[in-house]
């Protein structure tokens, strides 16, 4: 593979150093490209720690010109993406190449993604960035000359960090320099026209992060270890073992109706003044008046009436949806459906809810998402037992997802469910439901619930 590899990457790099102009590409250039990928992911297979190799195999792989530096990643529809600018990835060595995947997903694996976002309101974009990549390049050999190293930065700005400590003490150090020599972003070239990029820039390297799906770190997290266990098979270097147990131990996830309140607390908000609430920070200061949040949050509540769902388990839930935007300005739409959309109607309580229709068919998820994306819903619950079809007829539009499976269902038949797969536990199925918002008043714990595995 040697002779072949070095000979199509020859040919590759022929093809476009004198291209200046995206459209004036090559027309089999991204598949000639995407083959020398391919033979890079075999290289790392066979390399001594090919855990990267079955890593990369799970990633999704783009070309993408104005990256500054020769890979990027983020995370979106439910998978990590690697994009490559070929004008830099092509000046690297075959092991220059194989290091510098090998940092991206070192990267993921520490969840730096999620931890540089609670940063950026303390520490430059550079000094996080050049923190990041001293953690990660202190693991790696075969570096590309320009790699942001621990020896590089504290030569540049006479420092004296020390060896292999956390992301944010790099930080901090580096930010506490910067602003010594009064240096920030500002006074970086800002070139963000340009389509093509042919050099390193330490301060865009992970410009790219921003353009992941708007995912909370729970979920990142449990994507990571999906992705590292399924890598697993190969051989994990010594360095690594520490992180993927830290992974292994934090996978539990939290119960539908605190992910629901999480999710309630990342819409925007504008919060006015009442005199029917005390302050939360002061509440013995009669004289301060209190907050009311004045975001309405639009919620669709999609319930499959195709015969998997008790009573129980839909009036309980429904009350816990209550209970949990009682404090918002809130806008509730109640969808009926099986196969198709049976009925919808605004909800203002629990007890406007209605009795559910007779259905004892099939199920389909399209027919609720082609409705609400024509809606200005901000997030949809769909409550289902999970069997429907595989693939969506349409894609979800501006607004979050949370399915909730019955305590009798399995899974979601769904390869791609476009958001967050919560389950209810079972419970006690009451064969009278006459009175049937009130039965479960007392008796409903919704902190029992589980989560999707």
């Amino acid at each position: 593979m040697g002779k072949k590899f070095e000979c199509l990457k020859s040919e590759l790099y022929d093809e476009i150093s004198n291209v200046i102009s995206v459209k004036n590409m090559p027309i089999n250039f991204t598949d000639d490209f995407l083959r020398l990928i391919t033979m890079v992911n075999f290289m790392l297979i066979e390399d001594n720690e090919n855990f990267y190799g079955y890593f990369l195999l799970q990633m999704s792989r783009e070309i993408k010109y104005d990256i500054s530096s020769p890979t990027a990643v983020n995370f979106k529809l439910s998978k990590y993406v690697i994009y490559f600018n070929p004008y830099i990835f092509l000046n690297l060595s075959a092991e220059q190449m194989k290091s510098t995947i090998k940092h991206e997903i070192y990267h993921i694996l520490s969840s730096h993604l999620s931890r540089a976002r609670s940063l950026k309101t303390k520490y430059s974009t550079l000094a996080i960035n050049m923190a990041m990549d001293i953690v990660v390049n202190q693991n790696l050999n075969y570096l590309p000359p320009y790699a942001t190293t621990l020896d590089s930065v504290n030569f540049k700005y006479s420092l004296k960090m020390l060896s292999y400590m956390t992301m944010e003490y790099y930080a901090v150090e580096i930010q506490k320099a910067l602003n010594l020599l009064e240096e920030d972003e500002s006074l970086v070239d800002d070139s963000k026209d340009k389509l093509i990029k042919k050099e390193y820039d330490p301060s865009k390297t992970h410009d790219l992060w921003d353009e992941s799906m708007d995912v909370d770190d729970e979920t990142l997290n449990n994507f990571t270890e999906k992705f590292a266990s399924l890598s697993e098979k190969g051989k994990v270097p010594l360095y690594l073992e520490g992180i993927l147990r830290g992974l292994a131990k934090n996978k539990g996830e939290i119960p539908w109706n605190l992910y629901l309140k999480k999710i309630m607390g990342t819409l925007e908000s504008d919060k006015k003044k009442t005199a029917t609430r005390r302050s939360r920070r002061q509440p013995n200061r009669l004289d301060l008046r209190g907050e009311l949040r004045g975001h309405t949050a639009r919620i669709t509540l999609a319930i499959d009436i195709s015969g998997s769902i008790s009573d129980e388990e839909f009036n309980g839930a429904i009350k816990e949806v209550f209970n949990i935007v009682k404090t918002y300005k809130h806008e509730i739409t109640l969808i009926e459906c099986d196969t198709q959309i049976r009925e919808v109607y605004t909800v203002k309580s629990v007890n406007s809810v209605r009795k559910r229709c007779n259905s004892r068919g099939g199920t389909k998820f399209s027919p609720v998402f082609k409705y609400v994306n024509n809606t200005n819903t901000n997030i949809l619950i769909y409550f289902t037992d999970g069997k429907g079809e595989e693939k969506l007829d349409v894609m979800p539009k501006g607004y979050k997802t949370l399915w909730v499976i019955s305590g009798r269902g399995d899974k979601l038949s769904l390869k791609e469910p476009f958001g967050m797969v919560k389950r209810l536990k079972p419970v006690e199925i009451v064969e009278d439901t006459q009175e049937r918002l009130d039965i479960m008043v007392d008796g409903f714990s919704m902190q029992s619930q589980e989560p999707i595995h």
